[in-house]
């Protein structure tokens, strides 16, 4: 349905409603206005790699390891198949008139905050550390929840707005304060870009201020940035008590109905939360007019009927119960946890001969955890496959698994010291009896994650550092004594240290949180089924020497784009493959759309597999330009040993401009560098994979 419509429809409702009654719509679980046909809705639902928290449902991968493959095409099929489950979860509640929380239609997804601080927890639920990657892969997700049909098949949610990425223990008082230039660079792309071209159905408000304002009632952020320069036409929603905030922690405010009155003359329209509780208090004593109530509850409506809540020939209505976790959805997701897994290092051991090994050991507290296999905001499965089940199911007969957990997964605990030198001594056993160790360490929900999360028992948050666990690097440290080739795989939604494990180990793969069944991707891949393909969405430091302080909002020194002095350990864009793809020619070509980059490419090895084009530019001229380079451009691609492929990639007119320290967007100079490979052009990358990139030289024409 067209906004115009819906909205016209909206005004109309909303024309008949008492103040009471409007006034009681601005709140997440908004009641019936049985009088006027309106059914009782919750706005509060989750889709971030799957339907969260409303029973069975596909798990895909955690978001970073979405993002990890570097595949618009994939992940929107992905967000797609959520939009289905959701619909088909929907209309068959509603028929059983559950419409609870975690039910309905408006999916609080994506996550695009910028990954920029490896300790931030719910860093996993992002699309990494990169401006233009998350836009590109955010548009992609919400095209494929909202769908292209008559009606909205979902509404999808840009959060958290905006410059949010902790310290997750003080996001209830904590003022992010970003320069200009940092904002305009890094903070607003991703948002102004699922406003301005994915149509984004609704932004959701950040916790701490931005600046000094509260980003649940700041003017600034709302009225005159989102609405009036972005143009966004939908319903803002604060974040979950955020704003309550107010008054307990930012202090901005003095009681609740200050708080509800700051909130909606602000622009929020919708609030998680009870504050909006007391609109009606704020209206009686002149803080609010019934203007704005209306407004509110016409933008909330109008999403409604854009979902076309009300017109029983709706499409999506049809959508039976049975594709939740189908066949094609698990297939889906099995794929993308292949292509979302990153191979870090591999002296060869990597993929196993079967026809070499007789047994296999297979250790850690991840091996058989299926809490390693989610991460947060996820639904519930109906099957698992573990890594330890995955290896065993693609091992056959034919060769011997053993197993040892080796230790428990966090640090130290007086009644499991004992325990732990037991399986200790347990894992030294098995390694010495096997012929190649496969070790899983890592974290999970319980140790990163979102602060106070309702779904996360131990209300865990940020990392203090970037350290394995003590107990986890013990256990690597005496199976790599035992001398038998180690391979690691790392269940993580964020950067660890594996400086130890670039030393000592024979191959390391960066699993993320895979999904439900993640343990056959994670097989496939081990045994050579499938190629690797994934490449790192974020950074992956030596330490944290270098990085500035967590609350210090600034970029200098963060990310690949101003990395300074030291190099990463395993950088943005990293990963390698079994195969071997290399560019052989590339030129910069202008057409009617602008400037293209064309790029060759050639499999020049032996093993047909996936890689990923990417582009980065520096601007050669302007002191404006950023310290390094960024991503301009990538590309998933798909040879046979010995094909030859031709690719044309477009390269935005936002690449070619820069930002002042106002703020202030501007093309500044002409001459730019191209750098086109299956990596960044830094030293540490290009001896990591033993390949260089293509480097092209521009004077950039007037276009006529």
């Amino acid at each position: 349905m067209q906004r115009e419509e819906a909205r016209k429809r909206a005004k109309e409702l909303v024309a008949q409603m008492t103040l009471e009654e409007k006034a009681a719509q601005l709140k997440y679980d908004a009641p019936a206005v049985e009088r006027l046909g309106i059914p009782a809705y919750n706005w509060w639902s989750e889709g971030l790699h799957g339907v969260a928290r409303a029973g069975t449902a596909t798990i895909y991968p955690q978001a970073i390891g979405l993002a990890a493959a570097f595949d618009r095409e994939l992940i929107q099929k992905v967000a797609d198949q959520i939009a289905t489950e959701c619909r088909a979860k929907y209309n068959a509640y509603s028929a059983e008139g559950d419409r609870d929380i975690y039910k309905g239609l408006t999916l609080w997804s994506p996550n695009i905050n910028i990954f920029r601080d490896p300790r931030w927890g719910r860093g996993q639920e992002t699309y990494g550390e990169d401006p233009y990657l998350t836009k590109e892969l955010g548009k992609s997700f919400v095209r494929g929840l909202q769908g292209n049909g008559k009606y909205l098949k979902t509404a999808a949610c840009a959060k958290h707005y905006v410059v949010h990425s902790g310290p997750e223990a003080l996001r209830h008082e904590f003022d992010a304060k970003a320069t200009p230039k940092d904002m305009e660079e890094t903070y607003f792309p991703a948002f102004e870009a699922l406003v301005k071209e994915a149509d984004v159905e609704s932004v959701m408000g950040a916790y701490n201020r931005t600046n000094g304002e509260p980003c649940c009632g700041s003017k600034t952020l709302i009225q005159h940035n989102l609405r009036e320069r972005w143009g966004f036409q939908g319903h803002f929603v604060s974040d979950c008590w955020a704003i309550k905030d107010f008054h307990e922690g930012h202090m901005v405010t003095k009681t609740p109905v200050e708080s509800a009155a700051m909130a909606l003359d602000a622009g929020c329209d919708l609030n998680c939360g009870n504050t909006y509780l007391r609109i009606l208090q704020a209206y009686e004593q002149g803080l609010v007019t019934e203007e704005q109530i209306t407004q509110a509850a016409e933008r909330l409506m109008t999403t409604r009927f854009m979902l076309g809540m009300f017109d029983p020939d709706n499409e999506y209505n049809k959508i039976p119960y049975e594709v939740v976790e189908c066949k094609e959805h698990l297939e889906t997701a099995e794929e993308m946890a292949a292509k979302g897994i990153v191979l870090l290092k591999n002296t060869g051991i990597l993929p196993l001969d079967k026809s070499k090994i007789k047994t296999i050991g297979v250790i850690g507290p991840n091996a058989g955890s299926r809490t390693a296999l989610i991460g947060n905001y996820h639904g519930t499965a109906s099957e698992y496959v573990t890594l330890l089940e995955g290896i065993r199911r693609e091992a056959g007969d034919d060769m011997r698994i053993l197993y040892s957990v080796g230790c428990h997964i966090e640090k130290d605990r007086t009644e499991v010291l004992a325990w732990r030198q037991d399986r200790l001594s347990e894992a030294r056993i098995v390694a010495k009896h096997s012929d190649v160790v496969i070790l899983n360490l890592g974290l999970n929900e319980l140790l990163e994650g979102e602060e106070g999360d309702e779904g996360n028992a131990y209300a865990s948050g940020d990392k203090e550092d970037l350290q394995l666990p003590k107990v986890q690097r013990e256990l690597m440290e005496e199976v790599v004594k035992i001398g038998k080739p180690v391979i690691l795989c790392i269940s993580s939604g964020s950067a660890l240290d594996l400086c130890y494990a670039e030393k000592h180990c024979d191959a390391i793969l960066q699993l993320w949180y895979p999904g439900a069944q993640g343990g056959k991707s994670v097989a496939d891949i081990l045994f050579g089924k499938k190629s690797p393909s994934g490449k790192l969405p974020i950074t992956f430091y030596r330490s944290l020497d270098s990085l500035p302080d967590f609350e210090d909002y600034s970029m200098k020194n963060r990310t690949y784009r101003y990395m300074r002095q030291e190099e990463a350990l395993y950088p943005f864009g990293y990963g390698l493959t079994y195969g071997k793809v290399s560019v052989s020619a590339a030129e910069a070509v202008y057409g009617a759309d602008g400037l293209c980059i064309r790029t060759t490419v050639k499999n020049v090895g032996d093993t047909a597999t996936d890689e990923v084009l990417q582009i980065y530019i520096k601007n050669l001229d302007s002191p404006y330009a950023e310290e390094n380079y960024h991503l301009c451009g990538f590309q998933r691609i798909f040879t046979e040993p010995g094909q030859e492929k031709t690719l044309e990639m477009p390269i935005e007119a936002r690449d070619f401009t820069v930002v002042d320290e106002n703020g202030r967007r501007f093309e500044d100079g002409k001459h730019f560098r191209f750098y086109i490979g299956f990596h960044q052009p830094d030293p540490q990358s290009c001896a990591l994979t033993g390949d260089k990139v293509w480097k092209l030289e521009m004077e950039r024409q007037d276009e006529k």
